[in-house]
């Protein structure tokens, strides 16, 4: 199976035939993949060298001038470093753009921790007016891709990863999808965490939300859900852990309720490993999410 990233310059390629304000902006990362799209487009094409701080600057002017911009690199490259120009540039000026990552949390690990970005979607919390999409299939990443290029001058974020879940589900760009129902509590399962809770709460009597999308946070369904089951809530991320905690209560204020996110600990790996030792180091495969699911929703959860 392609992974996300290999969808991503196929179908930019594509938007770039078929709408005249899209523009890419690259930083060297994934240049190749768009060596035909720059030979049709060199005009909308725009490779700044490894200046990650132009790279979002660049990605401003353009949208100032009307253009849509698509704007591509690792996560720790595209949210972390150049976060003042994300800040200003992008939300002080109010310019729309579409900032696609790759390598995700810890995608690359040979990469070492310059190349890994936990901390991307808590990083981004802390501005206002962003989408923020996490795909958990290549299929719902080529859907996400094409809903944030066609959201206007909106602000949007879509984290690629190499973690995908063996199926791509139908996906909206906004609301969370019931994959499953039950009455002991609620699961909220994000991007290619999926797969893993499944199987983590196969034979438990809980309700399993899916989230392609986490900004904004649909409050609603959540609601919905703690109708049929006790507000009891576990969110399971492939960032920083408790990451949407906030999000949650805040959806179930007016309702007695707990909380527990699960995701990416802030104790730092030191080596290299690979990303299914990382998973299981943090607690996400699903024999750790099992445990650590049962033992917060309890034992009238098993059916």
């Amino acid at each position: 199976m392609d992974t996300m990233r290999d969808r991503f310059a196929p179908v930019v390629s594509r938007l770039l035939d078929e709408d005249p304000r899209v523009a890419v902006v690259l930083a060297e990362i994934g240049k190749d993949g768009f060596a035909e799209a720059r030979r049709r487009h060199p005009d909308r094409m725009i490779n700044v060298g490894i200046r990650e701080q132009l790279l979002v600057g660049a990605a401003s002017g353009l949208a100032l001038t009307g253009l849509r911009p698509v704007v591509h690199t690792f996560a720790s490259f595209l949210v972390e470093r150049p976060f003042e120009q994300v800040k200003l540039d992008l939300g002080h000026q109010d310019a729309g753009a579409v900032l696609v990552s790759a390598a995700a949390s810890f995608d690359w690990p040979a990469g070492g921790y310059t190349h890994m970005s936990p901390g991307d979607v808590a990083l981004l919390d802390t501005l206002d007016g962003w989408t923020v999409h996490v795909p958990g299939h290549p299929d719902e990443a080529e859907t996400l891709l094409r809903h944030a290029v066609a959201a206007g001058d909106d602000k949007v974020y879509v984290r690629l990863s190499v973690q995908a879940n063996t199926r791509g589900l139908a996906v909206d760009g906004t609301r969370f999808r019931t994959v499953r129902e039950g009455r002991a509590g609620v699961v909220v399962a994000v991007g290619p965490m999926l797969d893993a809770v499944l199987d983590a709460t196969e034979g438990l009597d809980v309700t399993v939300l899916y989230a392609s999308t986490v900004r904004p946070f649909d409050a609603a369904a959540l609601r919905r859900a703690t109708e049929t089951a006790p507000a009891d809530v576990v969110l399971v991320e492939p960032y920083l852990a408790g990451t949407s905690t906030a999000a949650a209560n805040d959806a179930l204020a007016e309702l007695p309720h707990r909380v527990l996110g699960l995701g990416v600990g802030r104790r730092e790996l030191r080596r290299y490993g690979s990303v299914d030792e990382h998973l299981a180091a943090h607690g996400l495969d699903a024999g750790a999410l099992r445990e650590r699911i049962g033992g917060f929703v309890g034992a009238g959860a098993r059916v």
